[in-house]
C-alpha cells in the first residue's frame, strides 16, 4: 500500500492549511509528487517548508478562471486532483442569512471548485481521480446551516453525476464533519472553543476531527480505484444527530 503512490503527481487546491495541507503531507509521505496551490504567499512557503522535497506549489487565486487555465497549462499531466478550497461565509438562521453572504459564499467554494475539476480534464490522466472536499453541513439538517448545506449539497450532487460522465476517471467528494482547522478561526477563541465542545459532545465518537483524518480518506480515495460516485462521510457520526 505504502509504494502505491510512487512517482504519482497530485494536484492539491487548497493545500496550504488545515485539511489540504494535512492531505499533502500524507501524500508525499507514502512517496506522491505533489503541487500544492494556496492565495497566499506567506502560507505557501510555510506549507511548502514543511512538506520538504516531496512537494512544489504555486500562489494561485482558484477563483480565477484564468489564473486556473493557466496553471493546469504550465503543470502538464497529472494523475490526481484533491479540491480543498473553502470559505467561511453562508452560514445563520434563514429569516436573518445575508443573501450577499451566501453568494460570497457560492463564490469562495462551489465555483472555485467546480472551475478547478472542469479545467483540469484536459490534462487529467484517464485512470486518475477527482476528490471534492465538502461538508457534513450537507446532511445533517442543523438549524443555522441551510446557506452552507445549499454550498455543499450542490457539490455532492454532482459526484455520482461527474463519476459516469468522466469514467475511468473516479470522482468523489469526503464529507467532513467538525475539523480542527482555521477554518473556525473567524470565531473569537473562547467561542471557537465552547463550539469544539459542544460538537464533541454531539459526535457519537466523542471528539473532533483533526485534519489528518480527513488526510487518511483521501489517500483511501485516491488509491483504491473500485471507488467511484462516493460521497465518503468523515464526520464522527455528527450527522446521526
Amino acid at each position: 500500500m505504502e509504494q502505491s503512490l510512487k512517482g504519482q503527481r497530485v494536484i492539491i487546491m487548497g493545500g496550504t492549511s488545515g485539511m489540504g495541507l494535512a492531505s499533502a503531507r500524507l501524500l508525499v509521505e507514502l512517496g506522491a509528487d505533489v503541487i500544492v496551490t494556496g492565495r497566499d504567499q506567506a502560507k505557501l512557503e510555510t506549507a511548502l517548508q514543511l512538506l520538504g522535497s516531496g512537494a512544489k506549489g504555486e500562489q494561485l487565486n482558484a477563483a480565477s478562471y484564468e489564473d486556473l487555465k493557466s496553471f493546469y497549462e504550465r503543470q502538464g499531466s497529472f494523475d490526481h486532483l484533491v479540491i480543498a478550497v473553502s470559505g467561511a461565509k453562508g452560514g445563520g438562521n434563514f429569516r436573518e442569512l445575508s443573501l450577499d453572504e451566501l453568494r460570497s459564499g457560492f463564490d469562495a467554494k462551489f465555483w472555485p471548485q467546480v472551475t478547478s475539476a472542469q479545467l483540469s480534464l484536459n490534462t487529467l490522466s484517464g485512470s486518475g481521480s477527482i476528490t471534492f472536499l465538502t461538508a457534513i453541513s450537507a446532511r445533517s439538517h442543523a438549524p443555522g446551516n441551510a446557506g452552507l448545506a445549499a454550498i455543499n449539497a450542490a457539490l455532492e450532487s454532482m459526484v455520482p453525476i461527474l463519476a459516469q460522465e468522466r469514467a475511468p476517471v473516479r470522482v468523489n467528494a469526503i464529507s467532513p464533519g467538525v475539523v480542527d482547522t482555521p477554518w473556525w478561526n473567524w470565531l473569537p477563541k473562547d467561542q471557537k472553543n465552547a463550539a469544539y465542545e459542544f460538537y464533541k459532545e454531539q459526535a457519537p465518537v466523542n471528539r473532533i476531527g483533526q485534519p489528518e483524518d480527513i488526510a487518511k480518506a483521501v489517500r483511501y480515495l485516491i488509491d483504491n480505484t473500485f471507488v467511484t460516485g462516493t460521497v465518503l462521510e468523515v464526520d464522527g457520526g455528527l450527522r446521526l444527530r
